[in-house]
């Protein structure tokens, strides 16, 4: 299978050692209902993952913690061998119980067990990018990184992890963070509603370095805006492709990691990258997250 477009653009991190398609692909709705278990068709999983690909996207979101182990074997089901150019970045951080939470697993055990995990899951000999998810669902909070990180970085000189990323953190914890190990995306909670991390990717533009926003959409509660509505109607384009857009437009260090089962959504997911936003729009727009 080889990439047929360039979605969005491109974006070259860690050094120049990965260009990436702007518009990702995140695997989280791969699993089942509450991200837990195998999903209800794991044929239209595959369909979704093989037509990402044929679309040109080149770099997948995932975890091990996501069903738990569902959506990598998924992945390797879909699309191993991989293809050359694909970039799969995984997260490790937490783990998931029985009833289905998702505690916080920072351990030095924990951490290298989860990097195994997903190379055995995804069938990999090293991974891409590795982010440590900091904080928890409600959010970054402040707490020293430096004995997990240096787990991380511990793993990446054995060679089983070739970069190293940050999720749910704060602009304290990333410069602590820097001073350990190269940092080459930080994947935080950000849209075009929820804007609290603007300076921060102003920052990371300014050294090369990928923004990676989950809940690009609002995640379990999909943005509502009347503002968002109106742009969509002039655009002649649904909301959520608006919402993509944006980001796109907001600054070209952010990486997008759109979630779908369906192959139609994940269309027009992908569609968005064609979507350019008047000054008027932007300006429109700009004022929901003020």
């Amino acid at each position: 299978m080889t990439s047929s477009a360039n979605p969005g653009g491109s974006f070259t991190l860690a050094g120049g050692a990965i260009t990436v398609n702007r518009i990702g692909y995140g695997a989280m709705q791969l699993a089942g209902p509450h991200v837990w278990g195998p999903p209800k068709d794991i044929d239209a999983a595959i369909a979704v993952l093989r037509e990402a690909i044929t679309r040109g996207v080149d770099h997948i979101d995932t975890s091990d913690f996501y069903g738990p182990h569902v959506t990598n074997q998924i992945i390797r089901q879909a699309l191993h061998p991989y293809p050359d150019d694909l970039v799969i970045v995984t997260k490790v951080g937490a783990r998931r119980e029985a009833d289905q939470s998702w505690p916080v697993a920072l351990s030095p055990k924990e951490l290298t067990d989860a990097v195994h995990d997903n190379l055995r899951n995804l069938g990999l000999e090293a991974l891409d990018v590795v982010n440590l998810r900091v904080g928890g669902v409600a959010g970054p909070s402040y707490a020293p990184i430096d004995e997990p990180l240096e787990v991380l970085a511990d793993l990446k000189r054995r060679g089983l992890v070739r970069h190293i990323g940050l999720s749910n953190v704060t602009s304290r914890q990333l410069e602590e963070a820097q001073a350990i190990t190269e940092i080459v995306c930080v994947q935080n909670h950000y849209n075009v509603a929820h804007r609290d991390d603007d300076p921060m990717i102003d920052s990371l533009a300014a050294q090369g370095i990928a923004y990676v926003p989950f809940f690009p959409l609002g995640g379990f509660t999909p943005l509502q805006s009347s503002a968002l509505d109106r742009v969509a109607a002039s655009a002649g384009a649904t909301p959520m492709q608006v919402a993509l857009a944006w980001l796109l437009q907001r600054s070209p260090n952010i990486l997008l990691i759109p979630g779908t089962s369906s192959v139609g959504h994940l269309r027009e997911n992908l569609d968005a990258a064609s979507l350019k936003l008047t000054p008027d729009m932007l300006a429109e727009l700009n004022a929901i997250g003020h």
